[in-house]
């Protein structure tokens, strides 16, 4: 399961494939991250400061983050995408195709003068999380979409 957090000051990934549940994040955060909790993940309940610390002292990269640097993401389901926005500007999108075998993810592209800044993994992620709710398979064609999946 492949999850999207986000607030105005951080983005948190979390990849419940990697987990190993050491607890370093409940150690480090123990408001922001409550299992017993839905969802388990509150970024809004301790500084962003703390959150990002127990996030770098995940052991197995389940949990990562990025500043959002003002970028909204956003699912266009009419479109089949995910969309980065600038203010009013386009910089960014990640097209996929719903089919019989689940959602393909074909395309992911940012502009350059965004590149390094986490947006296209938020893209991705977008989708992804959209897909496993809808109890889709996600079929990664793109080559930037396998490797965020496989990494």
């Amino acid at each position: 399961m492949h999850r999207l957090y986000e607030t105005e000051d951080i983005v948190v990934f979390w990849d419940s494939e990697k987990c190993r549940h050491a607890k370093e994040c409940r150690k480090g955060s123990p408001k922001t991250f409550d299992p017993m909790r839905r969802p388990w993940i509150d970024l809004t309940a301790a500084p962003t400061a703390e959150v990002w610390k127990a996030v770098s002292a995940c052991p197995s990269s389940a949990l990562t983050c990025v500043y959002p640097h003002g970028i909204e993401v956003v699912l266009d389901d009419a479109g089949s995408r995910s969309v980065a926005y600038d203010g009013d500007k386009q910089i960014g999108e990640c097209d996929y195709d719903v089919t019989t075998n689940g959602w393909v993810i074909y395309h992911t592209e940012v502009d350059p003068a965004y590149g390094g800044k986490g947006i296209a993994k938020r893209l991705v992620y977008k989708i992804v999380e959209a897909a496993e709710r809808a109890g889709a398979t996600v079929i990664p064609t793109c080559s930037y979409a396998a490797k965020v999946l496989s990494n």
